[in-house]
């Protein structure tokens, strides 16, 4: 787990990758969490059913490069969202992440702490150097979160930015 001022992100268990896909609130009555209403999109389902759920249960992988670490709010006891590395550190020691904020709980400024968050627990992996990720052009709100912590953009296709940030 990782804490900060106002998050606790934590990452999730095959188990608990389970009742996250679910969305009965299983997961969080697992945490002792309150309710959250969270909308699970066709990619992040895809994604969760084909390549994070087989890499979680992969014993030869370090899991916490594959699954959702959930973001918890503190002072509601409550997942506002989640964050991920999309797998392992490549060759060049560079990870890729993806984030998303529930939608009660966006333009709020916690998805700007959980990346920083996220990065300084990176900053700790001897094999990391550097992280990117990629904001779809017609989403300032994810790409100035990224901006807020120091990426650059280093660059784009018709729809997407992409943008790194050098650990070391």
């Amino acid at each position: 787990m990782i804490s900060s001022e106002h998050l606790i992100l934590k990452p999730l268990s095959h188990d608990q990758l389970i009742m996250y896909i679910k969305n009965d609130n299983s997961l969080e009555t697992a945490l002792k969490l309150n309710p959250s209403r969270k909308i699970i999109s066709p990619e992040l389902r895809e994604a969760l059913e084909e390549t994070i759920l087989p890499n979680v249960a992969d014993p030869l992988k370090n899991h916490l490069f594959s699954t959702l670490w959930g973001i918890i709010l503190k002072i509601e006891n409550k997942m506002i969202g989640d964050i991920c590395f999309v797998g392992e550190p490549d060759n060049q020691g560079e990870v890729e992440i993806g984030y998303g904020t529930y939608e009660d709980f966006r333009g709020k400024g916690y998805m700007t702490e959980a990346v920083a968050c996220l990065i300084q627990w990176t900053k700790t992996q001897n094999n990391v150097k550097s992280i990117f990720a990629q904001t779809a052009k017609d989403n300032p709100a994810s790409y100035s979160i990224l901006v807020k912590n120091n990426f650059e953009k280093v660059g784009e296709d018709d729809n997407l930015f992409n943008w790194r940030l050098i650990l070391r």
